[in-house]
């Protein structure tokens, strides 16, 4: 080989390895895209995976919601999705299939400086509608209620709207903030006195919120009405065997187990 190509390919070889060390990114990497729900379960599955299986090293990026994965996964450029919604029949028909893991309660929760743990859901209803704005009508300090909402789209709000008594035409105060992802949502009521949110549950929650039992009821107890369905999809034309390897995995019972340990409940009751 002429001395100069030789040099030439030795200089684009080292080109790439240092971009691939530079951005993490490895060639065989296989992230799982989509929704914030249950992204520490998942999280928890992809670890197991990564020490016990396969050559791609599986990750859970942050979230892009649930249309996010659908996108990618549609549109072929990421193999794997998550998912916290059932797919459209459009979108079956373009080819996308859905795997349900786990269930995944709805939690509402508040900032630790309110001091209620327990609410109707009459109350809760009242809350987020604006009927009642301060936390002393509830049994709390008096203290301004700062309602932390989602967009319409979000999986957890769709639920509560389905199976929450009293919301499935609430109309969510105006003087509200929406918060874009779930990160955002709990970061929100994390750093703003008298905040309360909603999303998946999580036993981790408890260490930094009040999770709020609702006519009596926690969310994983019997009878807890509110959950989504946390789902991963692919397309049968992009399905590969790392695709399938992992999705074996994250069907089997040891994956079942981590995401239980994580809030988890079954997909049927």
């Amino acid at each position: 080989m002429d001395p100069i190509f030789a040099n030439v390919r030795s200089a684009t070889a080292l080109a790439i390895l240092l971009l691939t060390a530079s951005t993490g990114v490895r060639a065989e990497d296989l992230p799982i895209v989509g929704t914030g729900d249950g992204i520490e379960m998942l999280q928890a599955v992809a670890d197991s995976y990564n020490a016990e299986h396969g050559q791609a090293r599986v990750s859970v990026p942050p979230s892009i919601g649930s249309g996010g994965a659908v996108a990618s996964v549609g549109g072929e450029r990421q193999k794997l999705g998550r998912v916290a919604r059932p797919l459209t029949e459009t979108e079956k028909a373009q080819g996308l299939v859905e795997v349900p893991l786990i269930r995944i309660p709805s939690a509402i929760f508040v900032h630790r400086g309110v001091g209620v743990a327990t609410l109707t859901s009459a109350q809760v209803a009242a809350v987020f509608s604006g009927g009642i704005d301060n936390w002393s009508a509830l049994g709390g300090p008096d203290l301004k209620i700062r309602v932390v909402r989602r967009e319409e789209t979000d999986s957890t709000l769709s639920v509560l709207r389905a199976t929450m008594p009293g919301w499935r035409d609430l109309v969510l105060t105006s003087r509200s903030k929406t918060a874009t992802t779930t990160q955002d949502a709990i970061a929100t009521v994390r750093d703003t006195p008298g905040a309360i949110g909603f999303g998946p549950f999580s036993p981790n929650l408890a260490s930094d919120f009040t999770v709020l039992s609702i006519d009596g009821r926690a969310p994983r107890d019997p009878g807890y009405p509110s959950a989504v369905t946390l789902a991963l999809i692919y397309k049968t034309a992009t399905k590969d065997a790392e695709a399938s390897a992992f999705l074996a995995f994250a069907t089997s019972d040891r994956a079942g187990q981590l995401m239980a340990e994580r809030g988890g409940a079954p997909l049927k009751p």
